[in-house]
């Protein structure tokens, strides 16, 4: 792929990362949160109800596991860029062959072809059947 045709991927790439580094901070600072009295201020002695601690907890669990998720995502972002540094963006790690601008602009940090990234997904050991 030729420099100026990576200018917008590139863009959509940086864009992104910053996004999801905002957001990552953002539920850093949400999980990290001791309890929803201190999250609001609220230091009164007042007991807190059982239920509010199992939500407190449920939604600190699924912050966290967003968090993880969004982190993945970013690194995969930052890969994506080192391949543009590098000039390989755009070519299927697996293959090497050429991977789709459609499926670039659906995905800018797809390091796979869309035949690659269907092998990956098939369960080991099964092929998809061939048409006949």
């Amino acid at each position: 792929m030729k420099a100026a045709e990576m200018k917008p991927f590139k863009a959509a790439l940086v864009a992104l990362r910053a996004r999801l580094r905002g957001d990552v901070s953002t539920m850093a600072d949400a999980a990290l949160r001791k309890t929803r009295g201190e999250a609001s201020g609220d230091l009164s002695s007042m007991p807190i109800h059982m239920a509010d601690i199992g939500t407190d907890a449920y939604e600190q669990e699924f912050t966290l596991t967003l968090m993880a998720s969004e982190e993945g995502t970013l690194d995969m972002v930052e890969q994506a860029l080192e391949r543009i540094r590098a000039k390989t963006f755009g070519i299927c790690e697996e293959c090497e062959g050429v991977i789709s601008k459609k499926r670039l602009e659906a995905i800018p940090f797809a390091a796979l072809c869309i035949r690659c990234a269907e092998k990956l997904e098939q369960p080991s050991g099964h092929r998809p059947r061939q048409p006949r």
